[in-house]
């Protein structure tokens, strides 16, 4: 191979060195020795003088049968390059396609050979972190990377390299471009709306050295007084209103004054206010002393109030004249006036200057005209109205209170219940306490008169029976309270049917008086008892005997029916033509059809011969 070669001489240099190493590591006993001592042997040439310490240390750089290895101990010993290559900045980290470190470094050269070869006209200066314009492009790479020192720590702040060209020694700081450009450096062209002032109006045509005296930038005041103290001594106000000229001045002529208190103030001028002289209100230097913008701070000697209504004298008194008529709202205030007290002279309820010593409460100007002497509070307004004094039903809410109105108590006057104005709590609540003279019950349903009265009328429309201990039900639904209620005194009313139905009762009593036993309500003539439930079944000609013909006494108290005995002697005992020498029972022989009929006549079955008796049959 030729000996200028570069790539191809290294992929043989290195074949052969891993076929003579791989050789030697079977034949030496230790590995580490005869690596050392073969890869010496075998080295291509010194290194570098920066990598001199390596010489004996093939594996800092190299590993064995890993070319692509070799990288990674580069980056892990030019840890700087590395960082550029892991954030993709510097001329390391913006190479295209970039190959391994050893396609542009290569050592073995001797201790003075350079490494990184490169022709600095050609090289591409847009691939670093600093580009160059303007006038840099025209410099020589050895004006600003310096021998000894590495091409990354050239310096890249104007002043470094520009330190003795700049004539406000460092007083503006290190940012040069803001004001120079990388064409020509004495050319300046500086934005002054980036600065804290910027340039407005006259102040654009002047010169900086009008301004920016020896060239001190960076101290140059900005208050009006520092360039134009001669022309507030020519307009007189001689440093009294203070620094700040602009307020009224601008930029494009100091003459004439453009100051408007209206507009550029919070307090505009009216009335009186707008003659006045600035020296009136300003009477020390402005913005040193604030003037307040109260009324107190100048009518303080006008206040007859002594200050208990405030400093807000304007609410009442207007700017044309201090004793003009006062414009309050008294809507604004806590006690708005409405009604009759719109009407009333300030000095009806303010008897002196100080107003807030007014009452506000009713009872402080109407207590005599409180008829209830205190007994209802100071709350007058709850029932009274501010139109006049004796309006009250339609002011005041009697649901707030324990007895609600409705209907005819809705229309009542106030004094039918409350006949003592002295005295509205104590009015009762019941019904009782107003409606004892009517009521004609005496006390005997209790003092719930609401359980059957409405307060439409204390006249009863309905009552509801079904909630009483006698429901009303069939022809009783049609019969009126007085039929059955002979008195107010509605408890006394019996609910015995003979109470009321005796008349009706044919019987005399000898069923006794319980006659829903066989009667109901839906008719009296209706009736249905089940004599088949008795001890005595009706059959035959029993069905067609009225009940008076068997029951002809009257039941003794606490019975529905007198005894009856339940034998055919019982009833028939005087048609016994026997003589009772049969016994008492007629049944085995006679038929209840027919008593002349016997037993075996007529189709009726025959029984065999009745025995007892006192007589043979």
């Amino acid at each position: 191979m030729p000996p200028d070669c570069t790539v191809p001489c290294r992929g043989w240099r290195a074949g052969v060195l891993a076929v003579v190493l791989a050789l030697l590591a079977m034949l030496l006993p230790t590995a580490a020795r005869a690596q050392g001592g073969v890869e010496s042997a075998l080295s291509p040439g010194p290194l570098i003088e920066g990598h001199a310490k390596y010489d004996a240390d093939c594996g800092k750089c190299h590993v064995r049968f890993d070319r692509k290895a070799q990288e990674g101990l580069c980056l892990d010993c030019h840890k700087e390059v590395a960082a550029d290559v892991r954030s993709k900045a510097g001329y390391h980290g913006r190479i295209r396609n970039r190959d391994a470190c050893r396609s542009c470094h290569t050592d073995h050269k001797g201790r003075t050979a350079r490494i990184s070869s490169f022709e600095p006209r050609k090289f591409d200066h847009r691939q670093t972190d600093y580009l160059l314009r303007g006038a840099h492009e025209q410099v020589e790479c050895a004006r600003c990377h310096l021998p000894q020192r590495k091409y990354r720590e050239a310096p890249q702040d104007c002043a470094s390299c520009h330190g003795k060209d700049d004539v406000h020694k460092a007083s503006l700081g290190p940012r040069c471009a803001d004001c120079h450009t990388e064409s020509d450096w004495k050319k300046a062209r500086f934005d002054h709306s980036t600065s804290r002032f910027p340039l407005a109006g006259k102040h654009v045509d002047a010169r900086c050295a009008d301004c920016h005296k020896d060239n001190r930038y960076q101290e140059t005041p900005r208050d009006c007084q520092a360039c134009h103290r001669a022309d507030d001594e020519r307009k007189g106000h001689k440093g009294q209103f203070g620094p700040k000229c602009e307020t009224c001045h601008n930029a494009k002529a100091w003459k004439p004054s453009d100051f408007s208190h209206d507009r550029d103030t919070r307090y505009a001028l009216r009335g009186k206010h707008a003659g006045a002289t600035c020296v009136a209100c300003h009477k020390t230097p402005l913005y040193r002393a604030r003037l307040s913008q109260d009324c107190m701070a100048c009518h303080k000697a006008d206040d007859k109030h002594q200050g208990t209504l405030g400093s807000d004298c304007a609410a009442c008194h207007g700017e044309r004249s201090w004793k003009e008529p006062p414009r309050f709202d008294h809507g604004a205030t806590s006690f708005p006036l409405l009604g009759a007290h719109a009407r009333v002279e300030c000095k009806g309820c303010h008897r002196g200057p100080l107003f807030k010593e007014a009452a506000r409460e009713c009872i402080g100007c109407h207590r005599k005209d409180d008829k209830h002497a205190g007994s209802l509070g100071t709350a007058c307004a709850d029932c009274h109205a501010e139109t006049t004094w004796k309006e009250t039903r339609a002011r005041f809410d009697h649901d707030r209170t324990r007895l609600r109105l409705r209907n005819a108590h809705a229309a009542a006057m106030c004094s039918a219940c409350h006949r003592d104005a002295k005295d509205y709590r104590g009015v009762p609540v019941d019904c009782i306490g107003c409606h004892r003279k009517d009521d004609k019950h005496e006390g005997q349903l209790g003092l719930k008169c609401e359980s059957c009265h409405g307060d439409k009328s204390w006249k009863v429309d309905r009552f509801d029976h079904s909630r009483a201990r006698y429901p009303l039900v069939g022809r009783h639904l049609r019969v009126e309270c007085k039929e059955c209620h002979r008195s107010a005194r509605y408890k006394d009313t019996p609910r015995e049917c003979l109470a009321c139905h005796r008349k009706d009762d044919r019987h005399d009593g000898r069923l006794g008086a319980r006659c829903e036993n066989c009667h109901n309500a839906r008719d009296w003539p209706l009736w249905s008892y089940e004599h088949g439930k008795t001890a005595f079944a009706l059959d035959g000609a029993h069905r067609k005997v009225r009940c008076e013909g068997c029951h002809r006494k009257p039941a003794p108290a606490g019975r529905d029916t007198a005894p009856l005995g339940v034998t055919c002697a019982a009833c028939h005992g005087a048609e016994d033509v026997h003589g009772g020498q049969f016994g008492v029972r007629c049944e085995q022989c006679h038929v209840s059809e027919s008593w002349k009929t016997l037993r075996g006549q007529a189709g009726f079955p025959d029984n065999r011969a009745p025995q007892g008796g006192r007589g043979k049959p």
